[in-house]
């Protein structure tokens, strides 16, 4: 979920450089909802990863993979970018039949052997915001392009994150909110799962920073997450006296983002919602440990990072420095930056 929010603005650039072209996104059909109604996208094209990867002792789901790959090679795209950089979505690039393939020089499970074209991460580039940026425009987009006419009309290439937004959203998640009490123009979102132990806050500190913003700005606090992780969330309530609603797998994507688009504040480790919440640019603290900050901090945005050491790690995505581990993030310095964006 993380990875398609960081990789929408390199669809806006491709849209404000490409206004007639016809783009086209393969995503695995439960992230869909990010991109459904998108202005700059003409087409979506699910992708089942677990009933896909059964093609091999599968008949249904080897049909298909081919019914798949051969809708790829009929579409005949002029150019095909890969911003995951994993083997499976190089190889479809591949067998997509295009001729001009992107993707990363450091692409993981040497996906890089099927792309024509490796672009390079640089000092530059450290941020996967700037990295996809610096991919479209290797395959032909301008950052700042004038256009024809009597008069040039430079683009616009600014950094822009697009979300969907449904009346239906909308409605159930205020309908939502009214059943749990919570004040819908005064409340807080917590985000304390994460899909690795590694990277989740601990509970106690979620519970102890509840306690502080609850008494210092009054909000009712939220927590999301997925069905999986319930639990988190009540072990965080049995560790407060402040009221905490438990929405996780409640919501479904459209929802969630209705949900953090008018959250007062949003608290969240490494995962997809936090993602969601900086895109949006509701004011967050994003808690990192080991996930390096300066490759998906929320953009242009260090004053949302809690980290240790946030600066200086370099390229890598992740730390085996001891010193980073999540917990030796402080309640007190999340705090102090929840103060900084809502008191400046």
């Amino acid at each position: 979920m993380g990875d398609i929010v960081l990789a929408l603005p390199a669809l806006s650039a491709l849209r404000r450089n490409f206004p007639d072209a016809k783009i086209s996104w393969l995503v695995r059909s439960e992230f869909a909802p990010l991109l459904k109604g998108h202005p700059h996208l003409d087409e979506i094209i699910l992708f089942d990863r677990r009933f896909l990867g059964k093609a091999w002792v599968n008949p249904r789901a080897f049909v298909a993979l081919s019914s798949l790959i051969r809708k790829l090679r009929s579409s005949e795209f002029d150019l095909v970018i890969d911003l995951q950089g994993l083997l499976r979505t190089a190889l479809l690039s591949f067998l997509s039949g295009c001729k001009r393939r992107f993707g990363m020089a450091n692409a993981r499970e040497f996906a890089y052997i099927f792309y024509t074209d490796k672009i390079k991460q640089d000092r530059d580039s450290i941020h996967l915001v700037d990295y996809y940026l610096n991919i479209v425009k290797a395959a032909g987009v301008s950052l700042r392009q004038a256009q024809g006419g009597k008069q040039n009309q430079t683009i616009d290439t600014s950094v822009q994150f697009i979300l969907p937004q449904t009346g239906a959203a909308d409605n159930s998640i205020a309908d939502l909110l009214k059943s749990s009490n919570v004040n819908r123009s005064n409340y807080a979102v917590f985000v304390p799962g994460s899909a690795h132990d590694d990277k989740r806050w601990p509970a106690e500190c979620f519970a102890e920073l509840a306690g502080k913003v609850s008494s210092q700005f009054g909000f009712s606090i939220v927590a999301v997450g997925t069905a999986a992780e319930k639990d988190i969330v009540e072990q965080i309530k049995n560790l407060t006296n402040v009221p905490i609603t438990n929405l996780a797998g409640v919501t479904n994507i459209s929802e969630l983002i209705s949900l953090l688009r008018t959250a007062e504040l949003v608290v969240s480790n490494d995962t997809g919602p936090g993602h969601i919440a900086a895109a949006l640019g509701v004011p967050i603290v994003m808690i990192f440990g080991r996930s390096n900050p300066a490759r998906v901090a929320p953009y242009g945005r260090n004053y949302c990072v809690a980290a240790v050491e946030p600066d200086g790690r370099g390229f890598k995505a992740d730390s085996t420095n001891p010193r980073h581990n999540i917990k030796f993030v402080t309640v007190n310095e999340v705090y102090r930056l929840v103060c900084q964006q809502l008191r400046p």
